[in-house]
């Protein structure tokens, strides 16, 4: 097996699942591979997010239904860490949990169908900042769901990643505050989203996702 190239440092990771099998199969894989160095190992959300705060690692390899927060919670409540690793959801491909896990602000995805050398790619690539996300195609992102926003919503949308308030957000759109919140309800159900900081998140992986930036 390839080790990290002269001068590189191995990738530091850490791994979350709720089933023990899995749990134990991640650890062997990248506790046997040269180019990571696996730092810890939790089966509970809770875990994972005491694990980082005092170790902090590169990449976070997490379930989606991790217990008991599950991912989208843990996801969110990581970004507001200084340090936070980045994230990929490793978990069974089953309808819109790829881009759900992009909108909370996952860094990559991988198919639990996939082969093992996807996940190692995935976070080596994740660790020198990408964003990899192989189910989900250009072409998708642009017919759903920003591309079906309003022109209204999709001003609010770049206006909210400028991280403006409610009170702000009315002045720059010349709007009420009663009618921006009426309007951030429409947003947050087209996006699939559930907070202001999962809609910033979900706006620039989309971005990204485009080439824009």
């Amino acid at each position: 097996m390839i080790g990290p190239r002269a001068g590189e440092a191995a990738v530091t990771v850490m791994v979350a699942d709720g089933n023990p099998l899995m749990l134990t199969a991640m650890s062997e894989m990248f506790g046997r591979d040269p180019r990571f160095s696996l730092v810890a190992t939790t089966a509970t959300a809770e875990g994972f997010l005491g694990a980082a705060m005092r170790m902090p690692v590169q990449v976070g390899v997490i379930d989606w239904n991790l217990p008991a927060l599950g991912g989208a919670r843990l996801i969110d409540v990581l970004r507001a860490q200084p340090n936070a690793p980045r994230l990929v959801v490793y978990a069974d491909d089953a309808g819109e949990t790829p881009r759900k896990a992009m909108a909370a602000g996952a860094a990559g995805f991988v198919s639990r169908a996939a082969s093992p050398e996807r996940l190692l790619d995935t976070c080596l690539a994740v660790a020198k900042g990408q964003m990899v996300f192989p189910f989900l195609d250009v072409r998708s992102l642009r017919q759903d769901p920003i591309e079906q926003l309003s022109p209204r919503e999709r001003a609010l949308l770049e206006a909210l990643s400028k991280g403006l308030a409610n009170r702000d957000l009315a002045r720059e759109l010349g709007i009420s505050t009663n009618t921006v919140k009426f309007h951030l309800s429409n947003l947050y159900d087209k996006l699939s989203v559930r907070s202001r900081a999962q809609a910033i998140a979900f706006f620039y992986a989309n971005r990204a996702a485009r080439g824009d930036f």
